[in-house]
């Protein structure tokens, strides 16, 4: 932090690039808990207290999943897995034992949820992710329970800077980005859900600003998402200049239309990670080259069955159909962790995060991997397209070889995520068996770096600019080179303009991000051409941390 006459300027990790000018809202309809003191309830009160309560938690899961329905993409998962939470059995479980015992149901939702919060805190890594949605579904039960209002952000009357603590995804879901223009949080990292959703949207986020607790709502700031800054009261000139210049950067995308290449005419598809077949159709509309992440989580989230592959094929033949011709990478269920299944994936895990997820998940139930690749090929055959298909979680030799022998099996081409360090380092053997790479920089960051994604402490070492990483980065699409292969990326990373650059300077061949930043990044590109790319990679490579790898990169691409 640093304060200049009476500016004080606050800096945090930049997420979703952009500049915005606003009076500062922040989180309204704060939820009163019960006190810790109550009156046991007379045992006759207590089944119907019981079903109060099992109302209440309907009624919450209810309104979210209509939420999850109406939404698409990332949004719509999100929505689904919060709406799955208040719907989780073993948080139920622990509030009508509560109940049974004689607390009211408010108390017993309070207390009950503290219990998970407090094993998703011990657990750490994308668990910790867990506590914000738990506490959400508690205010959100307590809130029906007791008559208070519904907990969320508010709806200013003009375009707002909405400043917090956190947001449980689920309200970030419901930004209306006419009336919150940008965002700040003191917690959170780079790769949350809330971060995704907010690039989703195309909201300008910085996350880990230190002293936004002082900064008082109707104050005016200045929110510098490509700089990682908030300035409060700032200087009219400076700001309007700042401004003009974004404005000057929207028109600039406003002009593209594909399809991705550097200024030297170097191909670089700019693809778009999807959800369905909605969230296809408005990529293509915003000019993404076809589908480089087909997240298929949302056919199974929140449901107690696994679905069966006429389900699943309906799904996977309305992305085909959407893309129309146009390449999709589908990947396979990622579950486990942050995303548990209650058919798939174990209840308990010392360690989530490093546990039964993604590919591992058929270790388990191998046939579940079986029944979804005959769903994707049943509607590669409906759709007449050839779908590329990717596992996650990837981290031997044998996991590659096994998997890309199923896929072909089928007729489709197969690849693997690279998420895992082990899969950085071994990709020429990967290659051996599968078609291609995608690397998934969200959990690659995390896993190289051991940092939790969601520790504000730690935001920057799961930076996507972290040297490190990008020497995963390189070593991966080296390995690409040699096989004559492509090895594309589908994590965040991809989503920032300045990065995207980096990356291809890396060797990267092609690029997936939410389709409202496939403008931002192809325009991005095609004022650099790869020789320029190549020397902003090898400045950020050489670079001691991200901010410094970041200022490294810009000022080459800025003057070539």
């Amino acid at each position: 932090m640093s304060t200049t006459a009476a500016r004080t300027v606050l800096t945090g990790t930049p997420v979703v690039p952009g500049v915005v000018l606003g009076p500062v809202v922040r989180p309204s309809g704060a939820v009163l808990l019960p006190a810790e003191a109550f009156d046991p309830l007379p045992e006759a009160a207590r089944e119907e207290e019981r079903a109060r309560f099992t109302a209440a938690a309907e009624a919450v899961a209810g309104r979210l999943a209509e939420r999850a329905a109406a939404a698409t993409g990332m949004t719509a998962e999100v929505l689904s897995a919060t709406a799955g939470m208040a719907r989780d059995r073993g948080l139920l479980g622990a509030v009508e034992q509560r109940i049974a015992a004689g607390v009211p149901a408010a108390v017993a939702t309070v207390q009950a949820a503290q219990q998970f919060v407090d094993v998703f805190t011990s657990l750490g890594g994308v668990m910790a992710e867990r506590v914000t949605d738990v506490r959400d579904v508690r205010d959100r039960v307590v809130a029906e329970l007791t008559g208070q209002g519904e907990p969320g952000v508010p709806s200013p009357a003009e375009p707002s800077v909405l400043l917090a603590d956190d947001l449980a995804p689920a309200d970030t879901a419901g930004l209306d980005p006419a009336r919150i223009v940008g965002l700040a949080t003191r917690l959170g990292g780079t790769t949350s859900h809330t971060a995704i959703i907010a690039r989703q949207l195309g909201l300008p986020l910085v996350v880990a600003v230190e002293g936004l607790d002082g900064v008082p709502a109707g104050a005016t700031v200045l929110l510098d998402a490509e700089e990682g800054s908030v300035t409060v009261d700032p200087d009219p000139e400076a700001a309007a200049g700042q401004l003009a210049a974004a404005r000057r950067a929207a028109e600039a995308l406003a002009g593209y239309t594909g399809p991705g290449a550097t200024r030297d005419g170097v191909a670089v598809p700019v693809l778009a990670n999807v959800q369905d077949g909605d969230g296809t159709r408005a990529a293509l509309r915003a000019h993404a080259e076809g589908v480089g992440l087909f997240r298929t989580e949302l056919a199974f989230l929140g449901r107690a069955a696994e679905p069966t592959v006429e389900e699943q094929a309906d799904g996977y033949a309305d992305v085909l159909e959407a893309a129309a011709g146009r390449r999709v990478v589908l990947r396979t269920l990622d579950a486990g962790s942050d995303k548990p299944l209650e058919f798939a994936t174990p209840p308990e895990e010392a360690n989530p995060a490093l546990g039964v997820r993604g590919l591992r998940v058929a270790r388990r139930d191998p046939g579940l991997l079986d029944r979804q690749l005959d769903a994707v090929a049943e509607a590669a055959r409906r759709t007449g397209a050839a779908p590329w298909v990717m596992a996650p979680m990837v981290a031997t030799e044998g996991e590659a070889a096994d998997f890309a022998a199923r896929v072909r099996e089928r007729g489709l081409v197969p690849g693997v995520m690279v998420e895992v360090p082990s899969a950085a380092l071994l990709a020429d053997r990967m290659l051996r068996h599968v078609d291609f790479l995608s690397i998934g920089t969200n959990d690659l960051s995390q896993y190289a770096l051991a940092a939790d994604r969601l520790s504000a402490d730690l935001a920057d070492l799961t930076d996507p600019w972290q040297p490190a990483l990008l020497a995963l980065v390189e070593t991966t699409a080296a390995a690409g080179r040699r096989s004559g292969k492509p090895v594309g990326v589908c994590g965040e990373a991809a989503a920032d303009p300045l990065l995207a650059c980096v990356l291809v300077g890396l060797g990267v061949t092609s690029l997936s991000c939410a389709g409202s930043a496939v403008a931002g990044v192809g325009a991005r590109l095609a004022t650099a051409d790869l020789a320029a790319c190549r020397e902003a990679a090898a400045a950020a490579l050489a670079a001691d941390d991200p901010r410094t790898a970041r200022a490294a990169a810009r000022a080459v691409l800025t003057r070539a």
